[in-house]
């Protein structure tokens, strides 16, 4: 996924701007970056690899040196940014959040129109801010270029622009990931998590809408371009990418993931009769409390997430390193699982074979039977808005292999369609084969209409395109 950070003040901004970037590291987990534009005028930037260190501890030296009242910085799930860019719309800093699913179509279209060439990273691949970049440049002013990268872009793009004239801030065309202001005496801040400017002194101030495009300086906000009706924010922030403290549209994180599992206890009353309720540490937690005090069963903790070494679990790219850390981090209190029937809530089950080690090291620990009930529905479709795994194929999600199992390699939109609805025989083959791949004893996902109304947005401004691929 990635976060993103920008700072307008009257005074030095880069503490702010450390920490309400560093704020953001439950995001991503390979570059980090900060830019600022010091008192004399000129664009200075620093980029680290935190893929085996946090982001505070490789920029705490760097912080010393960066000084203004203008920055921005990220966290980014794969890229390297901010870039620093001096082309003829003059000198200016971008980061961005985002997936840019015609890239090589934009690539293409680029080269083709200009003698604009991009520098590759690792893989021969271009760097997708890059990209921003030569579609700004394409215009005669930044808000044009924004409006440019706004209108050619398909998948999401959410970005702050930093000039001398102050930092431009637009959200993607649908609102796919949010941007919200913060304020207090003499600054403003932009931040994709809303939580990370309360320590700093901010209060709530502003959410940008859909395409809105504003220009922040430590005076205010001016909005360029007002938001759009139409709205698809990425459901998964409330299930699982947010931060607890988060709050988007309005609704907190934690506060809909209690609701969400409540929603999941209220379909599944008496269905099973579990000693207690777990949540895979950390993204199921919630979910599981919410589902305990519904149902009036005991919540307990059977395992404990090891976090002062770890790095997180899908940092690695090789899946076996990946799964490997996923196992080592969790310890088992066998006190709670020896002979007990446990009910374990996991955000959702993407390629299965980390909830599968985890119900089989529950079983070895001594547990009686493992019920497995997923925050969201069957994830049917590869996310193209999104950064949401680093799956390259949609055969990498579990539910993609069952059903070619079942129909063949080619399978019609029509008939994945089938799979996705509850109430069609197809669906409930696909679970119970998922279940007996898994090794769980009894499985029920999330349905979509309850997932939906947990969050008590309108379901027509939430992207509900994995779960049933619809735009």
């Amino acid at each position: 996924m990635g976060g993103i950070f920008g700072v307008a003040s009257k005074q030095d901004c880069s503490l702010d701007l450390f920490f309400g970037v560093d704020y953001h590291s439950h995001l991503g987990t390979s570059r980090g970056g900060l830019a600022v534009l010091t008192d004399e005028g000129r664009f200075e930037h620093s980029i680290h690899n935190i893929k085996n260190s946090p982001f505070r501890t490789k920029f705490e030296d760097d912080i010393e040196e960066l000084h203004g009242k203008l920055g921005i910085g990220c966290i980014s799930d794969y890229e390297p940014q901010p870039l620093l860019v001096n082309s003829h719309l003059g000198s200016f800093a971008v980061t961005t959040v985002g997936l840019i699913s015609n890239k090589d179509e934009l690539i293409k279209e680029v080269r083709d129109s200009s003698n604009v060439h991009f520098l590759e990273m690792s893989g021969s691949e271009i760097n997708q801010t890059e990209l921003v970049v030569a579609l700004i440049n394409q215009k005669k002013t930044i808000l044009e270029g924004i409006q440019n990268v706004q209108q050619k872009v398909q998948g999401s793009m959410t970005m702050l622009v930093m000039t001398s004239e102050g930092i431009y801030c637009a959200r993607d065309k649908m609102g796919r990931t949010p941007i919200q202001i913060g304020k207090k005496d003499n600054a403003y801040c932009a931040s994709f998590e809303n939580f990370a400017y309360i320590n700093l002194g901010y209060k709530d101030f502003y959410e940008l809408g859909p395409a809105e495009v504003v220009l922040m300086t430590a005076d205010g906000i001016k909005t360029l371009q007002p938001r759009q009706k139409e709205m698809k924010i990425c459901t998964f922030l409330w299930i699982y990418y947010g931060y607890p403290t988060a709050t988007y549209e309005g609704v907190n994180t934690e506060a809909m993931r209690y609701n969400c599992g409540k929603y999941l206890a209220m379909r599944d009353k008496d269905s099973v009769h579990p000693d207690c309720v777990a949540g895979v540490p950390d993204s199921g937690t919630a979910h599981a409390v919410g589902y305990a005090n519904e149902a009036g069963i005991p919540f307990t903790r059977p395992f404990i997430k090891y976090t002062p070494t770890w790095p997180r679990s899908f940092m690695p790219t090789n899946q076996a390193q990946r799964n490997l850390i996923a196992h080592m981090k969790l310890i088992p209190v066998e006190q709670l699982i020896k002979g007990k029937s446990i009910l374990l809530i996991d955000d959702s089950i993407v390629r299965g074979t980390q909830l599968r080690e985890t119900t089989d090291f529950l079983y070895e620990s001594g547990a009686k039977e493992v019920h497995i009930r997923p925050a969201c529905p069957p994830l049917v479709y590869g996310c193209k808005y999104l950064n949401f795994s680093r799956s390259k194929s949609e055969m990498d999600l579990i539910t993609r292999r069952v059903i070619e199992k079942f129909e063949g390699p080619n399978v019609s939109n029509e008939v994945l369609q089938e799979y996705c609805d509850p109430d069609n025989p197809k669906y409930e083959k696909m679970i119970e084969e998922i279940r007996q791949q898994l090794h769980f004893t009894t499985l029920r996902y999330h349905r979509l209409d309850d997932m939906l109304d947990s969050t008590g947005i309108e379901h027509c401004k939430l992207c509900t395109y994995c779960w049933n691929g619809k735009e």
